[in-house]
Parts: structure tokens; C-alpha cells; sequence
């Protein structure tokens, strides 16, 4: 069973430049990569403002995904379909194209984020599916995954780009002190930041699924 992703740009047609964004958002992929390689296939742009990635478990997808749109700079976001199953690639031409029910997954779920956004939750920018024919013994695991998701997209989408810059140093353990030099403020204005963005649920929930791609 692997983990596929399907990523695209929110609000991309009303970017005034979005090959500048697309650029950015492969810069924060590539940077996320350095930082925590756990993707067995990292994000890479394939048609339009698409992008699509494979990861070995959940917990790596979300630890990455999250790194991701902290990464991202203010007026540029993502929203992520995640897809459970198994992945067969089928052969093309000589390369190996994404296929198997993982991305069939991916697909109907950021179709079903990109509703969310438009109906009850403007904010949401993640859902996962498990692929037909899978364990159902998953599905709980799915639905407090996708809650957790939902829930941290909520706190991401709300904070100040700074607010993103310092929990994404905090995620990869940078210290007060350090962010404090980058930003050139002083660390009591980097706790008041992180403590009014919410940031320590958000660091904790990172740490606890980098424990679990480690163990």
C-alpha cells in the first residue's frame, strides 16, 4: 500500500503570474525534500498547475505536505487530494506513468477538498481517500487522519506568512534564538507570534508523525 498525492493551485486563475508560482511552489518542494526526505516520488509538476507525489505511508505525506504549505509564501497555496491503496504504474513510451487505485483515490479526493472550499469550509485544503478494495479496518484510521488534516489546515490558512516561516523553523527544531536572527525581531516577539498563530499543536502534530516515519 502506498500513499499518492495529487497537489494544484488554489485560486491559480486569479494569480497574476502563475508560472512565478508554479516556480515557488517547486522551490518549496525541492527545500521540504532537503529538509525531510521521505517522499518516494516528491511532488513534481505534470500538466497545468497540477502536481502529483507518492509517499510510502500517511504519516510521511502529511509531515511533508505540512512542511510544504509552511514553506509556501503569502499569496500562494496548494490543496492536496491523498489517495491510500496500491499504485501500478503502467508503461508508456519508455517511462513509467502513475496509475492503480492510491491515484484514483488521490483524484476523487481533491475533487472533494476543492468542494469543501467552495461549500462549508473555505480553509480546507487536504482530504484523503482510501482506495476501493482496501482493509476496511482503515477507514477509521482515514477519517481522524482527514479530521486532523481539516483541522490543521484551519490554523495553517489563518497565520501571518511570518506565523508560517516560524512554525516551519520550529518544525525542523530550529530554536527561538535562531528564528529571532532570521527575522530580525527579537525572541519574545517569536514566542508571542508562534503562541498567538497556535503553533505548538501544530509543531507537536509534526513531531509525533516524523516519530512515526522514523520508527
Amino acid at each position: 500500500m502506498s500513499v499518492a498525492v495529487i497537489a494544484d493551485i488554489v485560486a491559480s486563475r486569479r494569480l497574476s503570474d502563475r508560472a512565478g508560482a508554479q516556480r515557488v511552489i517547486s522551490e518549496a518542494v525541492a527545500e521540504v525534500e532537503a529538509a525531510l526526505p521521505v517522499a518516494t516520488s516528491p511532488l513534481t509538476a505534470v500538466v497545468g498547475d497540477e502536481l502529483q507525489g507518492e509517499y510510502p505511508t500517511l504519516a510521511a505525506a502529511l509531515a511533508s505536505l505540512l512542511l510544504v504549505r509552511l514553506a509556501l509564501p503569502e499569496g500562494v497555496d496548494c490543496r492536496f487530494g491523498v489517495g491510500v491503496g496500491e499504485v501500478r504504474p503502467i508503461a508508456l513510451e519508455g517511462r513509467e506513468l502513475p496509475e492503480g487505485p492510491a491515484w484514483w483515490a488521490a483524484r476523487a479526493a481533491i475533487e472533494q477538498v476543492e468542494r469543501l472550499q467552495q461549500r462549508a469550509a473555505p480553509l480546507a485544503r487536504t482530504w484523503i481517500e482510501l482506495a476501493e478494495g482496501e482493509d476496511a479496518g482503515m477507514t477509521e484510521t482515514i477519517a481522524l487522519a482527514t479530521a486532523y488534516a481539516l483541522s490543521r489546515d484551519q490554523s495553517v490558512s489563518a497565520m501571518s506568512d511570518r506565523a508560517r516561516r516560524l512554525t516551519y523553523g520550529r518544525c525542523l527544531g530550529r530554536s527561538q534564538r535562531e528564528l529571532a536572527e532570521q527575522e530580525g525581531i527579537s525572541q519574545s516577539a517569536v514566542s508571542q507570534a508562534l503562541a498567538s498563530a497556535g503553533s505548538a499543536g501544530i509543531v507537536e502534530g509534526y513531531e509525533v508523525l516524523v516519530a512515526r516515519v522514523r520508527s
